[in-house]
């Protein structure tokens, strides 16, 4: 199955699903992994072969193709249509890499905790700090303008920090199949 087949398409409950938002909800996950741990494409193409998955993602050029795919990033140079197969390679990769960062997934959450206790704002905290700022530069570099901008940004970056929580679980995968097919339900 294509998930680029129009916009919509027809889930397992009869429900419809906008397929455009699975695909953006795959690459702003990556972009939150890479906005708090650093990571590149280098550390996504370990994963794929760590996890036997470079029929599906084998290069820098097809990372970046399949990550193009989201309809929030900038040009359409490199748009492809993404199929089922590949959009399971990410969210293996992507709780994969979730799983291998936890500690300081954990870590970044504890902060927010013990920030949201003393009403202080993320941004006073370095870890959190450095994480929203890399992770608004990112957005901005790549998303085209029509998306997230400001403070809702910053909320958008710290929603993904708790997927991120539970997506390095041991049933992560699972969790975010589920997510992006329940985030992903369009209105009637």
């Amino acid at each position: 199955m294509v998930l680029d087949e129009g916009l919509r398409s027809v889930g397992p409950g009869g429900d419809a699903i906008d397929l455009d938002n699975i695909k953006t909800q795959l690459d702003l996950v990556l972009l939150a992994l890479e906005a708090l741990t650093g990571l590149g494409s280098e550390a996504i193409l370990q994963a794929a072969s760590e996890l036997k998955l470079v029929d599906f993602v084998s290069d820098r050029v097809g990372l970046w193709r399949l990550r193009q795919s989201n309809p929030l990033r900038r040009g359409s140079g490199g748009r492809k249509k993404l199929d089922i197969e590949e959009a399971r390679s990410l969210v293996l990769i992507s709780t994969h890499l979730a799983r291998n960062h936890q500690t300081q997934i954990r870590q970044a959450i504890e902060h927010w905790e013990t920030l949201e206790k003393d009403a202080r704002s993320p941004q006073q905290d370095p870890l959190l700090g450095d994480y929203l700022d890399a992770f608004t530069g990112l957005y901005q570099e790549r998303m085209s303008h029509q998306g997230v901008v400001g403070e809702d940004l910053s909320e958008l970056a710290l929603s993904l920090l708790i997927d991120l929580l539970f997506y390095s679980s041991p049933q992560g995968s699972r969790r975010m199949w589920l997510a992006l097919l329940d985030r992903t339900q369009a209105q009637i």
